[in-house]
């Protein structure tokens, strides 16, 4: 698996749809050695295509993508339409109304042939496990393919399914859980737990969450996986597309806690506590991306008025002392105790 072998430093920069992950970040992070990585989530296949030809105009070095695999929404639509009434009065103070739900699988089939068209080095997998079919054709075009999961179960399927590699995912991660059932809780068998149960599938296993530091680093090599992928630890990176809001936040000491809520997109991800979470996690419905339909313009709203307490603040357990500078400069400290 060269892309994974061959890695100069064993550091991957996780995909971070919705603004942090950039094409600038995901180069740095392969000019330093490492695996950067895109985020397709949220993107139109064109603006997709785009990113991939600006990150390989800055780097030579390896480069990977990550698409959302479309799942039916598991709420009924009773139940999105209680939980849009009840944002309805938070909608009013800033001056917009709750989103209206709709199906979408986020342009899967046309970003499939993105990949296939421009063939990046490697292609992971989020929320559920692509068909054998789809993984055989990305394998014939030389993309390496990656799933992510969150078990033992999931990690099975994937291998059968023919992925190539695993992306080890563990409660501690910043952003969305890749739990493939969309209506079950996540599991919460930390991540050292879970890469030694993935070891032995015969594929090279990706450790991810709550990686904040070259000792979790070195940690994570040593219980066997052939690299540590990393989001939170370059929220603050130069080159990452992470709002100034929430760049405040991650450094704002009234903020003391994570929490793993479905609350803001209708899927379990890991946010900082604020207010939206405290007030709407008890009653937020499981529909992944009706619920994020539903938010988004209070989300985006919260954003311009300069309120952290009512928008999603992706954070995994590590996001404290994290480091700001270049990209590069953040690797190089990660892989510190391992080259």
């Amino acid at each position: 698996m060269p892309a994974l072998v061959d890695l100069a430093v064993p550091v991957i920069g996780a995909p971070m749809a919705g603004g942090p992950t950039t094409p600038a970040l995901a180069a740095a992070v392969s000019n330093a050695g490492g695996l950067g990585f895109l985020a397709a989530g949220y993107l139109t296949p064109e603006r997709f295509a785009e990113d991939i030809a600006t990150a390989r105009s800055l780097t030579t070095g390896p480069l990977g993508v990550n698409l959302f695999v479309p799942q039916a929404c598991s709420a009924t639509s009773a139940q999105l339409d209680a939980y849009r009434e009840a944002l309805a009065p938070l909608a009013e103070r800033f001056g917009v109304e709750p989103g209206l739900p709709y199906p979408d699988d986020d342009a899967w089939a046309a970003k499939l042939e993105v990949v296939a068209d421009t063939r990046p080095q490697v292609a992971s997998f989020t929320f559920g496990c692509p068909s054998g079919e789809v993984l055989a054709w990305l394998a014939g075009v030389g993309v390496l393919t990656a799933v992510t999961v969150t078990g033992r179960a999931e990690a099975e399927q994937a291998v059968a399914a023919g992925a190539a590699a695993l992306v080890a995912q563990g409660p501690e991660a910043g952003g969305h859980r890749s739990v493939f059932d969309p209506a079950r809780r996540p599991p919460t068998a930390p991540l050292d737990e879970l890469l030694a149960d993935l070891t032995d599938l015969g594929v090279p296993v990706i450790a991810a969450g709550g990686i904040g530091d070259a000792a979790a680093v070195a940690r994570v090599l040593a219980g066997g996986a052939a690299a540590a992928q990393v989001g939170t630890a370059l929220l603050l990176a130069d080159e990452a597309g992470t709002k100034p809001l929430h760049r405040e936040a991650l450094r704002d000491s009234s903020f003391d806690d994570t929490v793993v809520t479905a609350c803001f997109t209708g899927r379990y991800a890991r946010s900082l506590v604020n207010g939206f979470a405290a007030r709407y996690d008890a009653i937020a419905p499981l529909g992944y991306p009706q619920v994020h339909q539903i938010t988004a313009p209070i989300r985006a709203a919260a954003v311009a008025a300069g309120d952290p307490q009512h928008t999603s603040l992706w954070a995994g357990t590590s996001w404290r002392g994290i480091d700001a500078g270049p990209a590069g400069d953040i690797v190089a400290a990660l892989s510190d105790r391992v080259l």
